[in-house]
């Protein structure tokens, strides 16, 4: 008779280092949200969140509102690392923008700094050649 092993698999706890200070950077496009977090002195990113991960599909993923359902659950993703100031950089033209600021800032977490790196074009492209008649 063969007799049975009952093998249990164990995990490792992953382990959580404390982070101070992070850098938060939000991409508002015209389709989506993206909000990710990193440690502001080595650039590890710590979570990511996007509202089409929150459960938005579609054009609803641009909304106002799905900006914020993402900002709050990057927070509770955060809340292991025990942040305390927040760089926030925002960049791009959708409507998530400050969506995602104002509820941040109803969260507790202090915000030292805010800039606004959406890319801006200096002279833009080259124009189409005149039309000839």
């Amino acid at each position: 008779m063969a007799t049975k092993t009952s093998s249990k698999k164990t995990t490792k706890k992953k382990i959580v280092a404390a982070v101070a200070e992070i850098r938060l950077s939000v991409y508002a496009s015209f389709n989506n949200t993206i909000i990710t977090a990193s440690a502001f002195n080595t650039g590890n990113v710590l979570a990511f969140v996007s509202s089409g991960q929150v459960g938005f599909k579609g054009a609803k993923k641009a909304t106002p509102y799905a900006a914020t359902t993402s900002m709050k659950l990057l927070l509770e993703k955060l809340a292991p690392f025990k942040p305390e100031i927040a760089h926030v950089y925002v960049a791009g033209a959708g409507n998530g923008r400050d969506a995602a600021l104002r509820a941040l800032s109803g969260s507790g977490l202090k915000v030292a700094s805010i800039q606004d790196i959406t890319p801006l074009p200096h002279n833009g492209c080259r124009p189409k050649k005149a039309r000839r008649v």
